[in-house]
């Protein structure tokens, strides 16, 4: 049995010893040109005029492309509204306008401080709420609606209102954009690139050139990292690339450097939430209102699915009766958003936890009974907002099982104990949930074609449409299909995505990489397995695998098979707002401890308990190591990535020096991960649960902890922002006593 096993990272060792290839390791070309751009210098304005030639005097400058060297310039994953180089309007500081071909990377940066930009500056618009005043909207939510939200609310015995300020997050992905785009005979061109999606990218760069779409092969071995912020944004860096190999007849390699990637392209949405809230004594929601603000940024790219994933997020892992969910998303002058890993859902899901520890600190009661009073039931209570039912439901399993591992209601005691004994230090402790969709929201997204060729040495090669970004759906796939051969995982490569052997990819993205590629790819492998069986049956006896396959070659059975998989079963209507959105619902608990040093705001992650449901996990070293840097990655988001600016609108947090990820010493002291032994689900891959974005959402127990915390401390209700850095952690903290 492959599939289950904790087989190795298929890259691991080329990680650790270097060998690994990525696209700034290919070798260069004779004759390859090095790419660049130069950006905006304002926030909002028009361009007048781009002067480079100063730049074109430097020796090795070979040229400068605007954006009337384009077939085509306008680009979008939903809406065609953005440009690939600014030809009138500025949208954000930094927005590329021109493009830069050089033979070496320092006559490049030479002629990119050489070009003169000439603009009218305009006035720019920063807040999500001014946006809004003023009518700056690039999509408005229909909304999601059960029951009637305004009457139950009036009915409501007690009603909170407020708002959550929650703050954008860089990828921080280690490889920055990149891609080194081949001109072939013909006109063709081979992309290499860093991407998820690399038939956005093929399309992307055809229509910006003019060329038709079989013209173009991108291929994708691997990504130093992507997280989302390359399933749009990596295309249009290699549409400048591809520009300059089409019209130079060279190689063309664009490489950004962390402070033109992190400066240029978009980030997590940031979001401002209002509710309302009605409730009974008890903590029990009776009725929600909510009205979801996004930040799209200067262009709209993803941002209509984002919004729309937080909308369906919004309620948890909770039932609520009577619930209206609005939204929208605005235009401001900032780097146009995102995807990023959760796609919407941790926006969503942290505003009902924030609400759900507003109750608890209203009533005076302990938020954990509050939750576990509102979850999903699994006979009654399980439908969800949008008329899903909540299929296989373990979370109050999930509840009651990590409170007791966790030893929740001892350290509820002496975290009280500790903070009323204690000056200087304060800790808080607290449990949230995820019931995370897994599926794309956008159905024709839910699809996947796999090749599988088997050699006469019974050795497999599988190329599908999945992009490997250090996650492991490679090797997921590998074990998949081994499991289908009965042969071990070492006589199958899972080869580079190329869009020549897998055409109209999905993006590899909404955790759904290896539900839909490792099914496509199980069902070639079970229709060779098909062929195969009368020429077993004809032996005579039982043969090796290589026997029955060279045995199979000489008959003439074909030994290679393209598969194809659809997501069934989804049918929400948009139109209605109701259906069944997702297949299923990867689920998951809790617990975070933290503890505050007072004068000074410093936050210390102590110890992080998880338990989750992944149905039967694919490979568990792999899916765990998913939970423990999904979830390490939200921390980063609730605690310490703050993203600043300066008065022009330009990201001043461009680089490692001055963006905090989180590092070992933000790492919780004590880390407990448990996946439960569920093999019930029949939604994923042999019955499997997607593990990428779920385990993101559980980070908002880090907030929801230092909420608890600070409440203890001041005894009311603090309108804490995410991220929770020192700086805020301090504004929400009364003077602490002289001891």
């Amino acid at each position: 049995m492959s599939v289950g096993r904790e087989v190795l990272h298929d890259s691991g060792a080329g990680h650790a010893t270097g060998e690994s290839v990525f696209i700034d390791d290919r070798p260069r070309a004779q004759g390859e040109l090095e790419v660049g751009y130069v950006g905006a210098p304002v926030s909002a304005g028009r361009l007048k005029r781009v002067d480079a030639a100063k730049a074109l005097a430097i020796p090795g400058v070979v040229a400068v492309f605007t954006a009337a060297d384009l077939r085509h310039n306008r680009w979008g994953a939903i809406v065609a509204d953005q440009p690939l180089l600014v030809s009138d309007e500025i949208g954000h500081i930094d927005e590329p306008v021109c493009v830069v071909a050089a033979e070496t990377r320092e006559a490049l940066e030479a002629a990119r401080r050489a070009i003169s930009i000439e603009v009218e500056e305009g006035a720019p618009v920063y807040d999500i709420d001014e946006a809004a005043a003023r009518g700056l909207i690039l999509y408005r939510s229909q909304g999601l609606s059960r029951g009637d939200a305004a009457a139950a609310m009036a009915r409501a015995p007690h009603r909170l209102s407020g708002s959550l300020e929650i703050g954008g997050q860089e990828h921080f992905y280690l490889e920055s954009q990149a891609s080194v785009v081949y001109p072939l005979e013909d006109g063709q061109l081979e992309i290499h690139t860093s991407s998820q999606h690399p038939t956005e990218v093929q399309h992307v760069c055809a229509e910006a050139l003019g060329l038709r779409q079989h013209q173009v092969v991108c291929v994708v071995k691997r990504m130093g990292g992507a997280f989302g912020g390359k399933e749009s944004q990596a295309a249009p860096f290699a549409a400048m690339a591809a520009l300059v190999a089409s019209r130079l007849k060279r190689a063309a390699r664009i490489v950004l450097s962390k402070d033109d990637d992190m400066r240029t392209t978009g980030k997590r949405h940031p979001f401002k939430n209002r509710y309302e809230v009605g409730f009974d004594a008890d903590g029990r929601i009776l009725a929600l209102r909510v009205e979801l603000r996004a930040d799209g940024g200067a262009y709209t790219d993803l941002s209509p699915s984002i919004l729309d994933r937080a909308a369906f997020h919004v309620d948890g892992a909770y039932h609520i009766p009577d619930i209206r969910v609005d939204g929208m998303v605005c235009r401001t002058n900032r780097h146009s958003n995102t995807a990023f890993r959760g796609f919407g859902g941790p926006q969503g899901n942290l505003t009902i936890e924030n609400i759900l520890e507003e109750i608890a600190l209203f009533l005076k009661k302990d938020a954990f009974e509050v939750r576990r009073l509102n979850v999903y039931g699994v006979d009654e209570r399980n439908t969800t907002h949008y008329g899903q039912l909540v299929e296989n439901n373990l979370l109050p399993e999930l509840f009651a099982r990590l409170h007791e591992t966790s030893g929740y209601a001892e350290r509820l005691e002496s975290v009280q104990a500790f903070n009323a004994s204690r000056v200087g230090k304060l800790r808080g402790l607290a449990m949230t949930a995820v019931k995370f969709g897994i599926a794309f929201t956008t159905r024709f997204l839910n699809q996947a074609n796999a090749l599988v060729n088997v050699h006469r040495d019974g050795t497999v090669q599988v190329s599908t449409g999945a992009t490997e970004m250090g996650q492991g759906v490679n090797t997921k796939i590998r074990q998949v299909v081994a499991e289908a051969f009965a042969i071990e995982t070492e006589m199958v490569r899972v080869m580079p995505t190329s869009t020549e052997k897998n055409h109209n990819t999905s993006p590899t993205a909404a955790s759904s990489g290896a539900d839909l590629n490792g099914a496509a790819a199980l069902a070639a492998c079970e229709e060779i397995k098909a062929r195969l069986a009368p020429v077993a049956q004809g032996a005579g006896k039982t043969l090796s695998w290589p026997e029955l396959i060279d045995r199979a070659y000489r008959e003439r059975v074909a030994l290679g098979a393209y598969g194809y998989f659809r997501t069934e079963g989804l049918d929400f209507d948009a139109a209605t707002r109701r259906g069944r959105a997702f297949k299923y619902f990867t689920q998951g608990t809790a617990v975070s401890e933290v503890e505050i040093d007072e004068y000074t705001g410093d936050l210390k992650l102590r110890r992080v308990d998880i338990l989750m449901d992944l149905g039967r996990p694919l490979n568990c070293g792999i899916d765990r190591g998913q939970v423990v840097g999904g979830f390490i990655q939200g921390a980063g988001w609730m605690t310490t990535e703050s993203l600043a600016y300066d008065a022009k609108g330009r990201l001043t947090s461009s680089s490692p020096t001055t963006y905090k990820i989180p590092g070992i010493q933000d790492a919780p002291r004590i880390f407990n991960v448990v996946l439960l032994d569920q093999p019930g689900n029949d939604g994923g891959i042999r019955r499997s649960k997607a593990s990428g974005e779920p385990p993101l959402l559980l980070s908002a127990s880090v907030l929801m902890a230092v909420k608890n915390a600070l409440s203890q401390r001041s005894g009311s209700l603090p309108g804490l922002r995410c991220p929770a850095t020192p700086e805020e952690i301090l504004m929400r903290l009364p003077e602490p006593a002289q001891g």
